[in-house]
């Protein structure tokens, strides 16, 4: 058994595309599925979160922070992550998205200088630190900003 196999049990699901109110030889007539009287099976039924007057929940919690719409997402990797490559190689985003260092292609990538790397390699990404960039042309190779 694993996470991606679950699903709820044999019957447990209803489907909820059928019409009511249309007699009752559709199984949904009479009441409609809203049961007998009370505020839900009126018309102008409380919306969805009403709690009767009292204050409501999504207003009771506080409101921290907020989400900038303009944020960029940049994947930082390592100047090690680079000495899996063949010595001349060029690395771009696309070869570090086939060779596995990174996972998926966000708005940028930029290497960072923690580690050593040994092989002459031209590196082809959005930004560099300054270690990086240092460290990538000390080893003979050179960073370049895409």
């Amino acid at each position: 058994m694993e996470l991606s196999n679950l699903r709820p049990a044999e019957g447990s699901k209803h489907s909820d595309n059928f019409r009511r109110g249309r007699g009752h030889g559709s199984g949904n007539g009479k009441t409609a599925g809203k049961g007998h009287k009370g505020q839900k099976a009126r018309s102008g039924a409380p919306r969805i979160g009403f709690e009767g007057g009292q204050m409501p929940l999504y207003r009771r919690i506080p409101k921290r922070g907020f989400t900038n719409r303009n944020t960029k997402e940049i994947i930082s990797i390592n100047v090690s992550a680079l000495e899996r490559f063949e010595d001349g190689t060029v690395v771009t985003v696309e070869k570090l998205l086939e060779e596995g260092v990174i996972s998926k292609a966000a708005d940028g990538v930029k290497i960072l200088g923690n580690g050593e790397i040994s092989k002459k390699l031209t590196v082809q990404v959005n930004a560099f630190s300054e270690t990086a960039k240092a460290k990538i042309e000390a080893a003979g190779g050179s960073a370049e900003v895409i």
